[in-house]
C-alpha cells in the first residue's frame, strides 16, 4: 500500500509481537490561546505528582492560590474567584483564570509541570455482543460485581432499566466515591456513584445541575460498557432484542465533565482527579481533542497516567475525524486506544419513485409514511434567493415556499436545512451509502452518489416527480466488520513507533440505552422520545473495549493495566486491509476478542518504571519526570534518545523506513 498522501519518502512496516518509541519534547505554549494579551482565559496548571503522604491534602488549595497570588497580585484575586480547580486527590495541579503573560510567568515557577489552555475536549459519539462472540451465557467470574466501571462523559439516566440494581447487594467496600445527588438524581447500588462539574463556564439553558444526563451520550456509553440485560430493547422497533453490557453485573461510577457544548479540560481533569481516588477499577472515556498535542498538555493523557499509576487502565476513543491518516488525537502507550469496526446488522431505508423504481439506502429511519408519495424536488432547485443558489440543504439555503410538504433530493450529508424549511423528508447522496449514519429527525435515506444520481435525472425528466420513503429494516451486512471512514486513523503523531489506535471494536449503529428527554437526534425539531437509541461513533467503540477490559479484570484482579491492555491487543482478530486501506493505521491489532482476551497466553506486561524510561527516551528530563511521579529515580546516561531503546514492552510496534517499500504486517 503506498502511503504516499502523508509522506513521500517515510513508510512504517507493522510488526505484531512488541516494543518501543521515538521521541519528543515536553512543551509548556500558553502562546496561541488568546488574541489578546490581558484577556483572562482558563489554563490548567499541571504540577504532577499528588503531596507527599505526610502534607496534607487541605494544605495544597492554599499553595494554589498562593501561587496564583504571586503572579497575579492579590488586588485581582479579590476582584474575581479566579481558582476554578484544585487537583490534590490523585495529583496535583489546578485550573485558573489567568493572561497569557500570567500563565507564562506560572509556568517558570518551582514544581510546575506545564501550562496550557483548558481547551474543549470533544465527544466522540444488542447486537454487537453477539457479533464479536461475546455470548449471554459466555462464562462469568463471581468477582465481575465487585468491578467498579467508572465513566467520564456526560452524565446517566439512572432510572433506565439498564441501571437497575434489583438483585445487586451494597457497593464493594473499597468503594471511596460517593453521590453528588440532587432533588431529581439518586444513585443505587448499580450507580453506586455520580459527580457533576462546570466550574469555568455558566450552565446553559437545557443544562441539568446534576449528574443526570440529559444528552445521551453517557448514558449509552455506560449502558454499552456494564449495562444491565434488558430484552425487548429497539429504537420504535428497530434493532429489537436484549439489549446489554459486557459486564452486566459489574458496578458503574459516573462523573459528568461533558455537556451540549463540549467538555471542559479543567473539568475533565477534576473527573479524572476524583475517579482516581474514588477507586474504579476501568475508566471509560469516550471524547478526546480535537488536535493532538504533547502527552502532558492533554487532560485525558495526564489523567490516564495518574490512573496508570493507581492500576486503573484507561479506554479511549480513537476519533471520528477519519479517514484521513494521521487525525487519532489520544496516543500513548499507557491508553487504550480503540477504533470503530461496523457489525452485520445494517439499517436498510428504501425510496420508491413515482415511476415505481426502488433505490435502497443505509440510515436508521423510524418513520412510516406509509406509502403516500409526496412531490420530490432538487434542493438546487429551490433556492433561498437572499442566501444564494445553493443545493448543499445548509441551514437557511431553501425557499421554504417551495420545499414545504415535499422530499428533498440534498447533496448535504444531514439535510438539516431542508427539514427547518418544511420538508417532508429527504434523500441524501452526500455521502458514501456504505458510511453510517445516525437517526435524523424526519424520514431520510441515503442513497450515495450513483442512486442520487438516477433520482435527480427521474426529476428532471418528469413532469410532476414524486416519491416516497420506507421504514428501515434489517439487512445482513455480509462485508463486515470493516472500519467506517469516520473512525480516526494512525499513525501515532507524536511517537510514530508506538502503533495506534490498539484495537477494533464494534461503534457502528449500536443500540444501547437512552435518556427520554434527550431526542434520538439532536435536531431541535425532533419531539421522539425513546428509552433506546442506535448511533455511531468511536465513542461507541470505546465502552465495548471498557467492558472487555472489566471482563478480563474480574478473571485477572491482580493484573495490571498494561497487562489487560496486552491480552486484549494480543488476542484480537486480524481484519481484512482489503477492506481498510489504511490497513493496522485503521484497527491497530484487529477486532476485539473477548472470549480468548483473558487467556492470552504470553502477556507484555509494563510497570510504571518502564513508563517513566519510556518517557526519558522521549527527552523528558530527570527533574521533570520526578516531579510528575514523585520518585526519586532519574533517567539513565545510556538512554540512546530518538532510537528504538526504550525497551518499553509493548505488545505492538511500528517501525519507520527509510524506503519506498510498501507496508506489510505480521502476526
Amino acid at each position: 500500500m503506498d502511503l504516499a498522501p502523508w509522506s513521500r519518502k517515510e513508510f512504517f512496516l507493522v510488526v505484531w509481537f512488541l516494543l518501543l518509541s521515538l521521541t519528543c519534547t515536553l512543551l509548556v505554549d500558553v502562546t496561541h490561546s488568546a488574541a489578546h494579551p490581558d484577556t483572562r482565559k482558563v489554563f490548567i496548571v499541571y504540577m504532577g505528582d499528588k503531596p507527599k503522604l505526610d502534607i496534607p491534602t487541605t494544605t495544597t488549595l492554599p499553595l494554589h492560590v498562593n501561587m496564583i497570588q504571586n503572579v497575579v497580585g492579590s488586588s485581582n484575586i479579590e476582584q474575581e474567584p479566579l481558582l476554578l480547580h484544585s487537583y490534590k486527590r490523585s495529583f496535583n495541579g489546578f485550573a485558573a483564570k489567568l493572561t497569557v503573560e500570567e500563565a507564562q510567568k506560572m509556568a517558570g515557577m518551582a514544581g510546575v509541570v506545564s501550562v496550557f489552555p483548558s481547551g474543549k475536549q470533544k465527544l466522540h459519539t444488542t447486537r454487537s455482543w453477539n457479533f464479536i462472540g461475546f455470548h449471554e451465557n459466555v462464562k462469568r467470574s463471581t468477582v465481575e460485581s465487585d468491578i467498579i466501571v467508572g465513566v467520564i462523559d456526560t452524565g446517566v439516566w439512572p432510572e433506565s432499566a439498564s441501571f437497575s440494581d434489583a438483585g445487586f447487594g451494597p457497593p464493594p467496600k473499597k468503594w471511596k466515591g460517593t453521590c453528588q445527588g440532587s432533588s431529581n438524581f439518586t444513585c443505587n447500588n448499580k450507580i453506586i456513584g455520580a459527580r457533576y462539574y462546570r466550574n469555568s463556564e455558566p450552565f446553559l439553558k437545557g443544562h441539568i445541575q446534576s449528574p443526570r444526563d440529559s444528552d445521551g451520550h453517557g448514558t449509552h456509553t455506560a449502558s454499552t460498557a456494564a449495562g444491565n440485560l434488558v430484552s425487548k430493547a429497539s429504537l420504535f422497533g428497530l434493532g429489537s432484542g436484549k439489549a446489554r453490557g459486557g459486564v452486566p453485573s459489574a458496578r458503574i461510577a459516573v462523573y459528568k465533565a461533558c455537556w451540549s457544548d463540549g467538555c471542559s479540560d479543567n473539568d475533565v481533569l477534576a473527573a479524572f482527579d476524583d475517579a482516581i481516588a474514588d477507586g474504579v477499577d476501568i475508566l471509560s472515556v469516550s471524547l478526546g481533542p480535537t488536535s493532538p498535542y504533547d502527552y502532558f498538555r492533554t487532560a485525558v493523557t495526564i489523567g490516564a497516567f495518574h490512573a496508570l499509576r493507581k492500576g486503573i487502565l484507561t479506554s479511549v476513543s480513537a476519533g471520528n475525524d477519519g479517514p484521513d491518516l494521521k487525525t487519532i488525537t489520544v496516543f500513548a502507550p499507557w491508553c487504550l486506544s480503540v477504533a470503530a469496526t461496523t457489525i452485520d446488522r445494517e439499517f436498510v431505508t428504501k425510496v420508491q419513485l413515482g415511476n415505481q423504481k426502488i433505490y435502497e439506502g443505509i440510515v436508521t429511519n423510524t418513520f412510516d409514511l406509509k406509502g403516500k408519495f409526496y412531490p420530490l424536488i432538487f434542493a438546487g432547485d429551490a433556492p433561498n434567493r437572499t442566501a444564494g443558489y445553493d443545493e448543499t440543504c445548509e441551514q437557511g439555503s431553501l425557499d421554504h415556499n417551495l420545499v414545504k410538504g415535499k422530499i428533498v433530493l440534498c447533496d448535504e450529508k444531514n439535510g438539516d436545512g431542508a427539514y427547518s424549511a418544511g420538508a417532508v423528508g429527504v434523500i441524501l447522496q452526500g455521502r458514501s451509502v456504505a458510511d453510517v449514519l445516525d437517526p435524523l429527525p424526519r424520514p431520510a435515506s441515503c442513497v450515495g452518489l450513483d442512486g442520487g444520481s438516477s433520482i435527480y435525472y427521474y426529476i428532471n425528466s418528469t413532469r410532476n416527480p414524486t416519491a416516497t420513503i420506507f421504514k428501515s429494516t434489517e439487512g445482513i451486512d455480509t462485508l463486515s466488520p470493516y472500519v467506517p471512514s469516520f473512525s480516526s486513523r494512525g499513525p501515532n503523531p507524536v511517537t510514530p513507533n508506538i502503533l495506534k489506535p490498539d484495537i477494533a471494536a464494534p461503534g457502528a449503529s449500536i443500540l444501547a440505552a437512552w435518556p427520554p428527554i434527550a431526542p434520538p437526534s439532536d435536531d431541535p425539531i425532533d419531539d421522539r422520545v425513546a428509552s433506546y437509541n442506535v448511533i455511531s461513533g468511536t465513542s461507541m467503540a470505546c465502552p465495548h473495549a471498557t467492558g472487555v477490559a472489566a471482563y478480563v479484570k474480574s478473571f485477572h484482579p491482580n493484573w495490571s493495566p498494561a497487562a489487560i491492555q496486552s491480552a486484549l491487543i494480543t488476542t484480537a482478530k486480524p481484519l481484512s486491509p482489503d477492506l481498510n486501506p489504511e490497513a493496522e493505521f485503521a484497527y491497530g491489532a484487529g477486532q476485539i476478542d473477548p472470549v480468548r482476551a483473558p487467556y492470552p497466553g504470553l502477556v507484555y506486561d509494563a510497570t510504571e518504571l518502564d513508563y517513566i524510561e519510556f518517557l526519558c527516551a522521549q527527552g523528558y528530563s530527570t527533574k521533570l519526570l520526578q516531579t510528575i511521579t514523585g520518585h526519586k529515580s532519574s533517567c539513565s546516561s545510556k538512554t540512546n534518545y530518538g532510537a528504538l531503546s526504550d525497551n518499553l514492552n509493548y505488545p505492538s510496534c511500528t517501525f519507520l523506513l527509510e524506503s519506498k517499500l510498501h507496508q506489510w504486517g505480521f502476526q
